[in-house]
């Protein structure tokens, strides 16, 4: 595949979705230059699933490769052990390999909806880590010194903490970082806008190699649903990859407003014109948010699936919030005697414990067959057609009598 150097294409690689170039002009004469690059995208296995959030660096990964540079995806599975300390104000949990090789059997997968795998070349970090011995790491970590290091304000903030303190292992997570640009030849770094710090790290190891140092390309951090905080599993506003139609459709319809065009601009490939022209009718009130947002979910939908499936998603969203009617395909749990509805929605799996299930009640957030549950003794018969239980405005079961 030969390098593209339409200017239109250069420009949409150095500015959409992008935060910072470094450096801007000196990476745009490569891109001019026809000459092909090698584009770095690292990613640590440090839970087994990705969500619309990591796919913005993928996706932009995934541009380059469309203009004919060689992508290369670096598995961090030796870095995971550390886990990246980044923006935290405390020390990760410590995975063990095992529990790293189970995280990483489906990255590839995932990645590949975004990916062509064809071309990519994907490596892990172990390859070269895990034959380095006690002697390579320590002259490794003999090219940077602390004070480098503690240029960082996260790093610096928990040094004199006592609850959280900085260990020498995660200043090492910087430099094993950095030693990866050095051994794959990076040409460019991709990496969210908090990972800056970290890909200056593979400029310095690469001038330390005697190396021409890589140009960096940092993209904005996604918002999760709540729109508030960037997303992650473990604040609760992400939208997995392995969602299904359904789910992934109606969560993003869950986003604010406020988000439609970002997620536009991150997670589609709608013209920037077009964006703009959807940003420019939003502002002036011309349009309806709730149909431009079903636009967006639709598109990050069909980029995960198909238009057919994304056309169903939308279908069914439109029965349970337009029409008011329940989803097909429910699913069915049989019982065989009553049961107070707490005990229920344990029991069916709608709550965690009891407690949830009065927590859900109390915030009127359960339906038996269409009516509000507002007393959480209430007790649930199961019929034979079956009782329809809702949770929230996406979660139907019903519940059958067992024989």
């Amino acid at each position: 595949m030969s390098v593209s150097t339409d200017a239109k294409k250069i420009e949409e690689l150095l500015t959409r979705g992008v935060d910072e170039v470094i450096v801007k002009e000196h990476l745009e004469k490569m891109l001019q230059s026809g000459k092909q690059l090698r584009i770095k995208f690292g990613i640590d296995p440090t839970s087994p699933q990705m969500h619309l959030g990591h796919t913005v660096p993928l996706r932009k990964l995934r541009q380059f490769q469309d203009a004919g540079h060689q992508a290369v995806l670096i598995i961090g599975d030796a870095t995971a052990m550390i886990g990246d300390p980044t923006g935290r104000t405390e020390a990760r949990k410590k995975l063990t390999r095992e529990e790293i090789d189970r995280n990483k059997e489906t990255y590839i997968e995932q990645a590949g909806k975004i990916l062509d795998l064809n071309t990519l070349e994907i490596r892990h970090n172990s390859e070269w880590f895990d034959e380095m011995g006690a002697a390579g790491f320590l002259e490794l970590t003999s090219l940077v010194t602390v004070q480098q290091l503690l240029q960082r304000d996260d790093f610096r903030l928990r040094v004199d903490d006592p609850e959280n303190p900085l260990s020498a292992l995660e200043m090492a997570y910087p430099i094993m970082q950095g030693y990866d640009s050095v051994m794959v030849k990076a040409d460019v770094e991709l990496g969210g806008y908090d990972q800056k710090l970290n890909l200056l790290m593979g400029r310095r190891m690469q001038r330390r190699f005697e190396m021409e140092e890589q140009d960096i390309l940092t993209v904005p951090l996604l918002l999760g649903t709540d729109g508030t905080r960037k997303m992650s599993k473990s604040f609760g506003n992400s939208i997995s990859l392995q969602e299904t139609p359904d789910d992934m459709f109606a969560k993003t319809m869950s986003i604010p407003d406020t988000l439609i065009v970002n997620y536009f601009t991150l997670l589609t490939n709608v013209p920037v014109d077009e964006i703009a022209k959807i940003s420019k009718a939003l502002a002036g009130e011309e349009v309806n948010p709730r149909d431009v947002k079903a636009r967006v979910a639709w598109e990050i939908t069909k980029a995960f699936y198909s238009p057919k499936e994304a056309d169903h998603a939308q279908e069914q969203f439109n029965k349970l919030h337009q029409k008011h009617e329940t989803p097909e395909n429910v699913s069915e749990v049989s019982v065989k005697v009553p049961m107070k509805i707490v005990d229920l929605l344990v029991e069916i799996r709608l709550a965690t414990s009891k407690s949830d299930a009065r927590r859900l009640i109390e915030g009127g957030g359960v339906k038996v067959d269409g009516v509000v549950v507002e007393d959480s003794e209430m007790v649930v018969a199961p019929t034979m057609a079956g009782v329809l239980i809702q949770k929230g405005k996406r979660f139907f079961v019903r519940v059958i009598c067992g024989h």
